[in-house]
C-alpha cells in the first residue's frame, strides 16, 4: 500500500515536530532527521527512524517534506555536502514547508526538476496549536498534476490544503498572511494596552472587541494579554508559538518582495521595524505576540 511506504520528514522543530507525530498517527513511517540530536530523541523513542544527514532521508523515501527556519536552511537542507539531492530518487515528491523567499523556492523546483523529481512548496499558517491538532492551513504551489499526491500526506496535518499556481505562489500567499498577522497583532496589542490603561479589565475589553467590528484571529483566538485566554503563549511567558525573531524574518521576506513588485506596505515595513527592535531588545525567543509586553515597558516608542 502506498500509504504504508516510509515519508521523509527533515526538520523536527516547534512546527515540525507534531506535524510529523500527525503523519505517525496516520499510519505513515516517518523516516525522519534534524540537526539537533535532542528533537529526534522522542521519534526514536517512538520507533520512528532517525538519520543522519537529508541525504540519508532521500535515500529511504520518495515523498519528503521539510519544514526550516529559513531560506539558507532550506537550500544547505536541499543542495547542501549532504542534501536531499545528493540521493534523491527520480520521480520523488519534496514539499517545503518552510516559509521562505519565493525566488528560492522557484530556484529549489528547478535544482529538484534537473533530478527528476518534483518540488512544491507549501508554507503553512496556524501556528503551534493546529500543528498539533492537525488543522493547519497550507497554502501550495506548483505543478497542477501532482497536487493530489501532496494533498494525500498534507490533509493528514492540515483541514485546509490550497492549491495557489505555480512553484512560489504558497511563499507569496503566506507572506502576504503572516505581513496582515503582524499588523494585526499589533493593532491588538496596542488597543489592549490603551483600554487597559483606561480602566477596562482585560478580559471584558477582548469580550466586547470580539463581538465588534475590531475582531480578529490576534483577538480572539490569540490574544496577547497575559490572563486572557488558556493555551496560547500569553499565558505561558510567551514561551513556544511563533517566534519574533521567525516575524522579523517573514516580515523581512515581504518587505523584500514589496521592493520587488514596487507595493507600497507602509504599515508591514512599519511591523518589520518594531520586530526587529524586539529582537534586539531581548525578545527574539519569545512568541511574536510579546508585542503587547514590549509596548508596555517602550514608553517613548
Amino acid at each position: 500500500m502506498a500509504s504504508k511506504t516510509p515519508v521523509g520528514f527533515i526538520g523536527l522543530g516547534n512546527m515540525g515536530n507534531p506535524m510529523a507525530k500527525n503523519l505517525v498517527k496516520h499510519g505513515y513511517p516517518v523516516v525522519a532527521f534534524d540537526i539537533f540530536p535532542e528533537a529526534c530523541k522522542e521519534f526514536q523513542d517512538s520507533g520512528a527512524q532517525v538519520m543522519d544527514s537529508p541525504a540519508d532521508v532521500a535515500e529511504r523515501a520518495d515523498r519528503i517534506i521539510t519544514m526550516l527556519p529559513s531560506s539558507p536552511n532550506a537550500v544547505e537542507v536541499y543542495t547542501g555536502a549532504n542534501g536531499i539531492l545528493k540521493k534523491v530518487k527520480k520521480g520523488s515528491l519534496l514539499i517545503d514547508s518552510s516559509t521562505i523567499d519565493p525566488t528560492v523556492s522557484k530556484e529549489l523546483a528547478k535544482a529538484v526538476e534537473k533530478m527528476g523529481a518534483v518540488f512544491m512548496d507549501a508554507p503553512v499558517s496556524g501556528g503551534v496549536g493546529a500543528a498539533r491538532a492537525g488543522n493547519l492551513t497550507f497554502m501550495v504551489g506548483g505543478v497542477e498534476q501532482e497536487f493530489d499526491a501532496a494533498k494525500e500526506l498534507l490533509t493528514c496535518m492540515g483541514s485546509n490544503v490550497i492549491y495557489c499556481g505555480e512553484v512560489g505562489t504558497g511563499q507569496a500567499a503566506k507572506i502576504c498572511n503572516n505581513m496582515l498577522l503582524a499588523i494585526s497583532m499589533i493593532g491588538t496589542a496596542e488597543a489592549m494596552n490603551l483600554g487597559i490603561r483606561l480602566g477596562l479589565d482585560p478580559k471584558l475589553l477582548a469580550k466586547i472587541l470580539n463581538m465588534s467590528s475590531g475582531r480578529c484571529w490576534s483577538s480572539d483566538t490569540y490574544n496577547p494579554v497575559p490572563g486572557v485566554m488558556e493555551g496560547v503563549p500569553s499565558a505561558n511567558n510567551f514561551q513556544g508559538g511563533f517566534g519574533t525573531t521567525l516575524m522579523a524574518k517573514d516580515l523581512g521576506l515581504a518587505q523584500i518582495t514589496a521592493t520587488n513588485t514596487k507595493t507600497p506596505v507602509p504599515l508591514g515595513s512599519l511591523a518589520h521595524q518594531i520586530y526587529r527592535m524586539m529582537c534586539a531588545k531581548g525578545y527574539a525567543l519569545k512568541d511574536f505576540s510579546a508585542v503587547f509586553q514590549f509596548l508596555r515597558e517602550e514608553e517613548n516608542l
